[in-house]
C-alpha cells in the first residue's frame, strides 16, 4: 500500500495517542472524520496498521527484572525452538537475528531466582539448545514509542 501525506498524518497522531478521536485527528489535518475512519480501514486491512495496544509498566505486574538473552541454537532446529520459546512463560519477544546468535529474545521475570528458573528449566532444556548469554537491563533511558513517519512535518 502506497501512503500519501494524509495516511502518514493520522498514522502519527495514532502512534502519539491510540485513542485520539477520529474527528480530533480530522480538525488537525482538515478533513472529514468519515474520510479519517476510511483512511484508518483502508490501512488497517493492508496491516499497515497492526493493531492498538496498552503500554504497562512491567514493574506494575511485579516482574522486577528484564533481560536480553541471546540463544545459539543448533541447524535444523530452528523452528521447533521458536515454537518452545512462545509458550514460555517471561519470554516477551523472540527476533531471529543474524550475527553471534540466532536469536535475540527479550524476558520478564519477577526476580532473580525466577530468571534462573527461567532459563535453566526451560530454556536450556530445549532440544536444539546450544548457549545463551543473558544481559540483565540496569536501565532503559530511551525507548521510541513511534516509528519515524517520514513526510509529516
Amino acid at each position: 500500500m502506497e501512503l500519501d501525506d494524509t495516511d502518514r498524518a493520522i498514522l502519527e497522531a495514532l502512534q502519539e495517542n491510540a485513542r485520539t478521536p477520529f474527528s480530533e485527528i480530522a480538525r488537525r489535518i482538515d478533513m472529514s472524520s468519515a474520510t479519517v475512519h476510511d483512511r484508518v480501514n483502508r490501512m488497517e486491512e493492508a496491516g499497515v496498521i497492526e493493531g492498538y495496544h496498552a503500554k504497562v509498566d512491567p514493574k506494575a505486574l511485579d516482574y522486577g527484572i528484564s533481560s536480553i538473552v541471546g540463544l545459539q541454537v543448533e541447524q535444523g532446529q530452528e523452528q521447533e525452538t521458536l515454537e518452545r520459546l512462545e509458550d514460555i512463560p517471561g519470554v516477551q519477544e523472540v527476533h531471529l537475528t543474524t550475527g553471534s546468535w540466532d536469536v535475540l529474545m527479550r524476558v520478564y521475570a519477577e526476580d532473580a531466582d525466577e530468571l534462573r528458573r527461567l532459563m535453566f528449566d526451560n530454556v536450556a532444556q530445549m532440544e536444539g539448545f546450544a548457549r545463551s548469554q543473558t544481559m540483565v537491563i540496569l536501565g532503559t533511558p530511551y525507548e521510541a514509542e513511534e516509528l519515524p513517519v517520514d513526510g509529516v512535518e
